[in-house]
């Protein structure tokens, strides 16, 4: 089963220094029958101007994913990380029994990212932080393990929770396949671009829920996707 999720119809969160896309009901955006997609429970695609950001706050028992698809973010935290990451990059954070950080665009050009939260297997781990400087040619035409729960992945980043998320870009006419085994389901991001899956067409910021399902994503323009497939929900 494949779902088609229209970024137009998305929540939004509109403000001076911020401008957000919300994949399901977050902060000023509430829809109680869209409140997560299995263990995915946050999928932000956030615009920040230069300049500004996520002043420091704090999280808990929650897995968080920060991608990286233009500018510069940088980040802080109270385990004393400081980071800038840049296109492609990624940082983890397992805000555990609690953590603060902040997150800002202190370069004068546009920051886009996507903000994942994970809900993790258990609460009460110890907070941890990790991040990952991908090369970018690594996932040209090909999929990029970038963060799984599975020891077995070959994804650098591991998080707490049965998730495995990867990245690519197709080239344009290029085709690439997606699968997703029996009791497992993918939520499918358009991060760049434009896509065919079977019969239905993407755009940038459009996504795919999909079930037990395998697929084969054709780039109409040059595709950038992250795919995150986990247990399927109950």
């Amino acid at each position: 089963m494949t779902r088609y999720i229209d970024h137009q119809k998305m929540g939004r969160g509109r403000h001076v220094w911020l401008d957000s896309h919300f994949h399901f009901s977050f902060a000023e955006y509430y829809n109680p029958d869209n409140m997560n997609f299995g263990v995915l429970r946050v999928l932000n695609d956030d615009l920040v101007q230069p300049g500004t950001g996520f002043d420091t706050h704090p999280h808990k028992n929650m897995e968080i994913v920060s991608y990286v698809v233009e500018g510069e973010l940088t980040h802080q935290d109270s385990m004393r990380n400081k980071r800038v990451l840049t296109r492609g990059q990624v940082q983890y954070m397992s805000a555990g029994t609690g953590v603060w950080h902040s997150e800002h665009n202190l370069g004068d050009k546009l920051l886009r990212f996507l903000q994942i939260w994970i809900l993790p297997d258990r609460a009460g781990y110890e907070p941890d932080y990790g991040d990952h400087r991908f090369v970018w040619a690594d996932r040209i035409d090909r999929w990029l393990p970038i963060a799984s729960g599975s020891q077995e992945s070959p994804a650098p980043i591991r998080v707490h929770s049965d998730i495995n998320i990867k990245a690519a870009l197709i080239q344009k006419g290029g085709s690439l396949e997606l699968l997703t085994e029996q009791g497992r389901q993918t939520y499918l991001v358009l991060i760049e671009g434009a896509a065919v899956v079977g019969d239905i067409a993407l755009v940038a910021r459009d996504a795919l829920e999909i079930v037990e399902e395998n697929v084969a994503i054709t780039a109409s323009e040059d595709a950038h996707l992250i795919a995150l497939e986990m247990a399927k929900e109950d």
